[in-house]
């Protein structure tokens, strides 16, 4: 007896000391455990559809849920409530006049510009049902950006929201020239060849269509273009497949979600955040989400009161508006638990749960286009996800040495990137795999290539560059630290400097531009500042310019700051030298030439004075 007792007090004692030990020197070990087996759980059951050619799509998902909860609430927007069952039968509605009126016939891809609204999601799954392919368009494109869309996804008919038809009046007639049909969500047009759906949706059946028209045998199949800024200027049709949009669609429910939470969508439905995640999260949970058709600060907590909201999706940005907005006796009554995301700023996330209460923010890292997801899972304060052993297993990447001056990977004496050590500062890179492929961008494989870095250790690899450099401290939390290349983030969007360069360059008085993004205290990201040359004998023209960037650029992409020069710095491969002028910014005391900075309220580009640039620092004006 006395055997046993010392046995199982033996026992005790090592169980407990075992613990202990995990608990100091592997604290994190039963989380990461648990995550990994959702996210173990969720790739078995892709890769098993895959084998058995069983593939359940994000729409025949849906289409489940419409007939498992038919009348729970699925999307609640401006006060009124869509069932699953209501969104469900109008996107059949649309499919008929798509198949009927419109003749689209499956594999056909049609570009869709619509704000958020009920209506963006029956249209996708409408066209969807079809068999189509759906490129999502930015609403803040213009002109030749939006003309260029259609020609990389080979898009040949448009779906117009009834508010947006106005921007068309500049390119309609190219679109016409072109053989484009365009189709808008009216019942009646004031242009004769834009042919309209609502008076077509009344008329026709809610019955589905055949499901054969949008079965898929094939994970890899193109599904969606969603369109992201890079360092080409113009934007660029993300390949999404289904493999894609199934792994977007589990984000919510591996970060514990259910489809009794109610989530908050306040993004704009053609980013994959709102889409991808967002719509497809809350199908994959049965959930019901409340769609904002624009980010409000000063309505946001009373919509969550009001609808009950437990989960929101933001960007850094939109939770520092939320921060800046005055304090109430009520900032934390609400029942939201958790917030999933990306770019939170450290001192902005302390701030936001500081004020708002212990909501659990859960940082997602990954481009539209990329092959490699971080997720915060733990919810530590500044990571943007973590990694460990079992992780590098299922994912392939590496941070490599970056000389930003030079602005390229450091290589060794045999031509290869180089590692590292934890904690350093290094460019990410993924490794392209069947596990992990890399699907580019529709239209040009120069494109895709140009996103690919081959040879990286070993002859024949590949991997996805990022853009983004990282660290990886000793327990494995990950965290973001810059952008390189040309692109950088304002306002929560990806200006492509190329892009910018170019609209400017076509201002008469311009010879030579160089854009860039300047840090400005308090502010999220980057604002846009161009370093420009004047053509001899003509003079700035601060409206002109104004006019001429408020016509051709997005509000996101119009340069805060201009920059004179006479010189233009050229880097030792006769690139335009950024890096200096980044680190110099727009500091008027310290910069020799005449800076100026652009004034809405003036219409203007004015000389930036020492007072502007102190109520700049200060947050009194308005970027």
């Amino acid at each position: 007896m006395s055997l046993w007792l010392s046995a199982l007090a033996a026992l005790a004692v090592g169980v407990f000391s075992a613990h202990v030990l995990q608990r100091l020197c592997f604290p994190y070990f039963w989380r990461d455990v648990f995550f990994l087996l959702r996210v173990v759980r969720c790739g078995l059951r892709l890769e098993l559809s895959r084998l058995t050619g069983g593939v359940c799509t994000v729409l025949e998902r849906f289409e489940r849920q419409a007939r498992r909860v038919p009348d729970k609430p699925f999307v609640v927007f401006e006060g009124r409530v869509h069932t699953y069952r209501d969104v469900e039968r109008r996107s059949n509605r649309l499919a008929r006049v798509f198949l009927d009126r419109v003749q689209l016939r499956k594999g056909d891809c049609v570009a869709l510009l619509m704000s958020n609204e009920p209506d963006f999601l029956c249209v996708w799954f409408g066209l969807a049902k079809v068999g189509c392919s759906v490129a999502f368009l930015n609403t803040n494109i213009k002109s030749r950006s939006l003309l260029h869309c259609f020609n990389c996804c080979g898009a040949r008919t448009l779906i117009v929201g009834s508010d947006l038809v106005h921007c068309l009046d500049d390119i309609l007639g190219s679109l016409l020239e072109d053989n484009i049909q365009v189709w808008a969500m009216k019942s009646h047009s004031e242009h004769t060849q834009v042919h309209t759906l609502l008076d077509e949706i009344a008329a026709a059946s809610d019955q589905p269509v055949p499901a054969e028209l949008h079965a898929t045998t094939s994970l890899k199949s193109p599904t969606l273009y969603i369109f992201t800024s890079g360092t080409t200027g113009l934007p660029k049709a993300a390949v999404i497949t289904h493999l894609q949009s199934l792994k977007a669609a589990a984000g919510f429910w591996a970060f514990g979600a259910t489809e009794d939470d109610v989530v908050y969508i306040p993004l704009p439905l053609y980013h994959s955040a709102a889409s991808l995640i967002g719509i497809g999260g809350t199908i994959e949970l049965g959930a019901t989400c409340i769609l904002k058709k624009k980010f409000s600060a000063s309505q946001f907590w009373n919509d969550c009161r009001k609808h009950d909201v437990t989960v929101f999706q933001y960007i850094g940005e939109l939770c520092r508006y939320l921060c800046n907005q005055p304090k109430t006796e009520v900032d934390r009554v609400h029942k939201v638990r958790m917030g999933v995301g990306n770019g939170m700023r450290q001192d902005i996330w302390r701030e936001f749960q500081s004020r708002f209460g212990n909501i659990k923010m859960c940082e997602v890292y990954g481009s539209t286009e990329g092959n490699l997801c971080f997720m915060n899972h733990i919810g530590k304060i500044g990571t943007v996800g973590r990694s460990n052993f079992f992780y590098r297993l299922l994912f392939k990447y590496d941070l490599v040495k970056y000389d930003m001056e030079k602005d390229e990977p450091v290589k060794d004496q045999h031509g290869f990137c180089q590692r590292v050590e934890k904690g350093e500062t290094g460019l990410l890179l993924s490794k392209v795999g069947a596990m992990s492929p890399f699907f580019g961008y529709a239209g040009s494989k120069q494109l895709t290539e140009k996103k690919l870095m081959r040879n990286v250790f070993v002859k024949g690899d590949a991997y996805f560059n990022t853009g983004d450099l990282m660290a990886e401290d000793q327990q494995g939390f990950i965290c973001f630290r810059d952008r390189v290349g040309d692109t950088f983030r304002w306002k929560g969007e990806n200006v492509a400097t190329t892009e910018v360069t170019e609209t400017l360059g076509l201002v008469d008085f311009m010879q030579e531009v160089n854009v860039y993004g300047v840090e400005v205290p308090g502010q999220e990201g980057r604002a846009g500042m161009a370093a420009v040359i004047l053509r001899p004998g003509l003079s700035f023209d601060g409206k002109k310019l104004f006019e001429h960037v408020m016509r051709d650029l997005p509000a996101y992409a119009h340069p805060r700051f201009i920059r004179l020069q006479e010189i233009m710095e050229m880097t030792s491969t006769f690139k335009q030298q950024k890096f200096h002028l980044v680190q110099r910014g727009f500091n008027p005391s310290t910069v020799s030439d005449p800076l100026y900075v652009l004034d809405y309220e003036q219409k203007n580009y004015i000389p930036l004075t020492d007072s502007i640039y102190q109520s700049i620092l200060a947050g009194e004006r308005k970027l």
